[in-house]
């Protein structure tokens, strides 16, 4: 499947979002987003922060094509990507983005690494061999070798979301988007798993953009976009 083609990587953003905006139709309509504008490169780990309702996950749902916008646009790598049909938006998300999510969703009758190796067998871009080196070696570099045949009745919490930030990282994505991926873990399972992401940043060079209420973490990200009624409150870089 083709998609649209990339301009080149040095003039543009890896994700750009131009004057975003989602209304969920209603009687008296919801305003979930409004006007959002920013771009964020390539090796980045930024945090989107705001009180609950502030419209932090919604943003990261069409940041993800897991939503579209009523209007504006969001172009990933410089392809934009409100002209691509249901097929194609499915095949960017495979292809360019990994996900993890506040629950795992690791699928329970099969292993740690039959989950991770799932998102490479639907991409087929690997063979059946080197699909499990990868799922290994991503496993093995988040500290999960120990674990590889067990299935996820038989993991912690932590080790359960770490999983999910190997299968994430299955198709070798730029782009990882995670919405509260440390809200269900105790405070030893966050600094895991708030490693593994910091790690993926500075060693695989692929951007973060994470939601979180935790402004522990939130401050210690490389940049924080803050929202407040669905719009940008302020942007800036954290050193």
């Amino acid at each position: 499947m083709s998609l649209p083609a990339e301009v080149p990587a040095e003039t543009s953003a890896l994700v750009e979002a131009r004057d975003l905006t989602r209304i969920l139709p209603a009687v008296v309509p919801v305003t979930l987003v409004k006007d959002v504008s920013f771009r964020i490169g390539r090796s980045e780990f930024v945090a989107i922060t705001g009180p609950s309702g502030s419209g932090k996950s919604s943003l990261l749902y069409l940041l993800g094509l897991l939503d579209r916008p009523t209007s504006g646009q969001v172009f990933i790598g410089g392809a934009r990507t409100d002209d691509l049909s249901p097929a194609e938006m499915a095949h960017m998300r495979l292809e360019k983005l990994g996900f993890v999510f506040q629950f795992h969703f690791l699928l329970p009758e099969f292993t740690t690494l039959e989950n991770v190796m799932i998102p490479m067998q639907k991409l087929g871009k690997l063979s059946a061999g080197d699909q499990l080196d990868h799922a290994t070696a991503l496993l093995a570099d988040l500290g999960l070798e120990d674990f590889l045949h067990r299935r996820p009745a038989q993991l912690s919490g932590g080790q359960r979301q770490r999983v999910a930030v190997a299968r994430a990282l299955a198709n070798s994505p730029d782009l990882i988007l995670a919405d509260e991926p440390t809200g269900s873990l105790d405070s030893v399972a966050t600094e895991q798993v708030f490693d593994s992401l910091r790690k993926i940043v500075e060693t695989q060079k692929t951007t973060v953009v994470a939601v979180t209420h935790d402004m522990d973490l939130a401050a210690r990200m490389e940049r924080r976009i803050h929202l407040v009624d669905g719009r940008i409150d302020w942007d800036r870089q954290q050193g």
